[in-house]
């Protein structure tokens, strides 16, 4: 079992980071995962130790963000293979180009007949394997170009769907349309932004992803999570404690 450094963990103790450390980390709106994989980085007490990411965030998105140093990188992929789970937000009655809110609401549908009975039934359309097509703007590479760069260049492109699984899909609050609440649980490589694009066709009615919240990776929750500021902050601290040389 690797060290695990959350916010219950004694901090006057500097963790062997080169060693390998898994922090958790909540990631800030707007935040790139790499913004988050960078700025620790740079924080790091020792130099040139090794940082990264086990599972990429959207920019608009928040939530659970983990965070491997030194040796632990190489188990990444271990990692980030684990289940998923989300709470969040979709829009019904339009659509956005990038499926959530970085890019503005180019259709609308009349969605005021939508009842509740009829975004539970919707939703089980969604459980079990789903041949899901990801995002325009994603960072899915074709041709070794990345997607969303081809899609701000106002081109489309032919997209493979891929195989993911939903174990659970269920709408929490329907009672402030056109928002509706949902939370997921789900494999790996799933886009949630396609979630909501999927679920708008299937209601005939159009949605887009409104807020989304990571709460959960693994055995990892949210809640243990360090917000980035605090993190930063005692990585600071241990810089202080260290010999300058």
């Amino acid at each position: 079992m690797f060290p695990i450094f959350d916010k219950k963990d004694n901090i006057s103790e500097i963790p062997d980071f080169a060693a390998g450390v898994l922090l958790l980390v909540d990631k800030p709106l707007d935040w790139t995962s790499f913004d988050v994989v960078n700025k620790i980085r740079y924080q790091m007490p020792q130099r040139n130790i090794k940082v990264g990411h086990a599972g990429t965030l959207d920019p608009k998105a928040t939530g659970l963000l983990l965070i491997c140093t030194g040796k632990l990188t190489k188990q990444i992929d271990l990692l980030q293979a684990e289940d998923k789970e989300y709470e969040g937000s979709f829009c019904l009655g339009a659509t956005t180009p990038s499926y959530d809110t970085e890019t503005a609401i180019d259709a609308t549908f009349p969605y005021e007949d939508l009842s509740e009975d009829i975004l539970q039934r919707t939703t089980l359309q969604f459980i079990g394997e789903q041949n899901q097509l990801p995002p325009l703007y994603s960072a899915i590479k074709v041709g070794g170009t990345k997607l969303y760069e081809i899609a701000r260049k106002g081109k489309d492109i032919e997209r493979s769907p891929r195989k993911v699984f939903i174990q659970d899909f269920n709408i929490t609050n329907s009672k402030k349309l056109p928002e509706v609440d949902f939370c997921v649980r789900c494999s790996k490589g799933t886009y949630i932004r396609s979630l909501a694009h999927d679920f708008g066709i299937a209601l005939h009615s159009g949605a887009y992803l409104s807020r989304l919240v990571r709460t959960r990776s693994g055995n990892f929750n949210l809640a243990d999570a360090w917000q980035l500021q605090e993190l930063v902050a005692i990585l600071q601290q241990f810089k202080q404690q260290l010999p300058t040389s």
